[in-house]
């Protein structure tokens, strides 16, 4: 059985990967950063994160966890995600445009999956950006809707789908 209080703090990186740790306050603005700049959410999408914060009170109240290159001393975000408990949701999942195609997503993933078995869930709910559909099924998310858009926020219909956590 594996020791929940080490699972939030990181998984031990082996040199040369990539390691997860909790998200802290200061890493607030990396983190909006990262959403607003993300490129998946240009043209028509863009409208969705121009505004959007990931401020310090957001990682305080959200299990908000970050991928960080295990060798570089300054501590670059390479990715992060959220899982919020109730009622269980993936709320965020971002990796930085640069780093994709790396794993750091799939690692990402993994991590949430033993974040929510140590908190008891069966399931994690994803309302996913339409563009990272394929990925999130590529990771063993299963379609079990859509989501209608709503307006003026989010213009477009979203695929929901849901992690089983064994």
């Amino acid at each position: 059985m594996r020791n929940t209080l080490y699972m939030k703090l990181s998984i031990t990186p082996t040199p040369g990967a990539n390691a997860v740790r909790q998200a802290v306050a200061r890493d607030a603005k990396r983190l909006t950063r990262l959403v607003r700049g993300s490129r998946a959410y240009e043209g028509p999408y863009a409208a969705m994160v121009a505004g959007y914060r990931v401020g310090p009170d957001y990682i305080e109240a959200h299990r908000v966890f970050v991928a960080v290159d295990a060798d570089d001393p300054a501590g670059g975000v390479l990715g992060f995600y959220s899982l919020v408990l109730a009622p269980p949701e993936l709320d965020l999942l971002f990796v930085a445009d640069g780093s994709q195609r790396r794993g750091i997503g799939r690692l990402l993933v993994e991590h949430m999956k033993s974040e929510a078995r140590a908190a008891g869930l069966d399931r994690v709910r994803v309302v996913s950006h339409p563009p990272a559909e394929g990925f999130y099924r590529s990771v063993g998310a299963l379609l079990t809707g859509t989501v209608s858009a709503n307006p003026p926020a989010v213009a477009w219909d979203r695929p929901e789908l849901e992690f089983l956590i064994p």
